[in-house]
């Protein structure tokens, strides 16, 4: 008897094993063009592309880089050209020492966009992405077909003092060379908890996803910049868009929260920046929506742009 409880155990280990091993990394399509395209300070954004149609920028938050699009890329690429940058700082693009204020780095799109033949684009956000896409929205109203936010709050725009109340966001007061030096090695230990608490279900982000961004993020000077996304929130996010939301956004906006997470505060929050908001929620989900709901979403996605009927 025990004779075959090792045997069943060992047999269990080794497909648990092979699930993990076999697991891809987050991936854009194989067919995507690749490039970087230099901003006016220096920085390099790195920046791919596929599909021929109207175009729509895809923008990534932290914890992820824009390998998260893998599957939306893929559906979307059918009907429309499909930009996803990495911002500044973040995956392959270069660790700048400044310029995170989402304002900033809504030029950084504005230029990624022209720079690849297009002007108007509908724009995607999720997380810090949520932030900038918001920021760009409002910066180049003319230039933006439809917004879609997804599970993040926009840094000034109601209920923002009480949600920045939430312990959970301790981490937007992160930084220094003493946070550096703690997370320094730890890249994966600190990552995993915003993976572990943030997740509706933690086990959708697969040890193959945790390994390939861990990587991303233990780049030199890639944690420097992660904090910087969040301390520029308070330092000058916050008033930047309080001054854009007294004239509210006019395009058709798509507000997108996980169940488990942002909810429907997210299309609270944009009825505050926005006249034209559809509230959609992500059953089951938390934060995570292209990890944890990757159907769910890119069905609500796709048929708010139009791919979809």
């Amino acid at each position: 008897m025990k004779t075959r409880s090792i045997i069943f155990s060992a047999l269990l280990s080794a497909v648990l094993y092979a699930g993990t091993a076999t697991a891809a990394p987050p991936s854009l399509p194989a067919g995507f063009k690749t490039r970087t395209v230099t901003m006016q300070d220096g920085t390099n954004i790195f920046v791919r592309s596929g599909g021929a149609g109207p175009a729509v920028v895809l923008i990534h938050g932290f914890g992820d880089t824009g390998d998260m699009w893998g599957p939306l890329a893929q559906d979307l690429a059918k009907t429309h050209m499909v930009i996803v940058p990495d911002l500044r700082g973040m995956g392959r693009s270069s660790k700048a020492t400044g310029g995170y204020d989402k304002k900033s780095q809504a030029t950084d799109i504005r230029t990624v966009v022209t720079q690849l033949g297009q002007d108007h684009a509908a724009v995607v956000g999720h997380d810090i992405g949520t932030m900038v896409a918001y920021a760009y929205a409002a910066s180049y109203p003319d230039k933006v077909d439809k917004l879609i936010v997804m599970d993040a709050p926009v840094p000034g725009i109601a209920p923002w003092d009480q949600i920045i109340l939430s312990p959970a966001l301790w981490h937007f007061n992160f930084s220094g060379r003493d946070a550096e030096r703690l997370v320094a090695g730890r890249e994966r230990i600190y990552l995993d908890r915003f993976w572990n608490e943030f997740a509706g279900d933690p086990s959708r982000i697969d040890e193959a996803t945790r390994v390939h961004y861990t990587r991303q993020y233990a780049q030199r000077g890639a944690m420097r910049a992660a904090f910087s996304q969040f301390t520029a929130i308070a330092a000058k996010d916050v008033a930047d868009n309080i001054t854009w939301s007294k004239t509210k956004l006019a395009m058709p906006v798509l507000a997108i929260g996980g169940e488990k997470s942002f909810g429907a505060t997210m299309a609270v929050v944009m009825r505050n920046a926005a006249t034209n908001v559809q509230e959609e929620v992500v059953p089951k989900a938390g934060h995570w929506l292209m990890e944890e709901s990757p159907d769910a979403t890119v069905a609500l996605i796709g048929k708010f742009l139009g791919s979809r009927q």
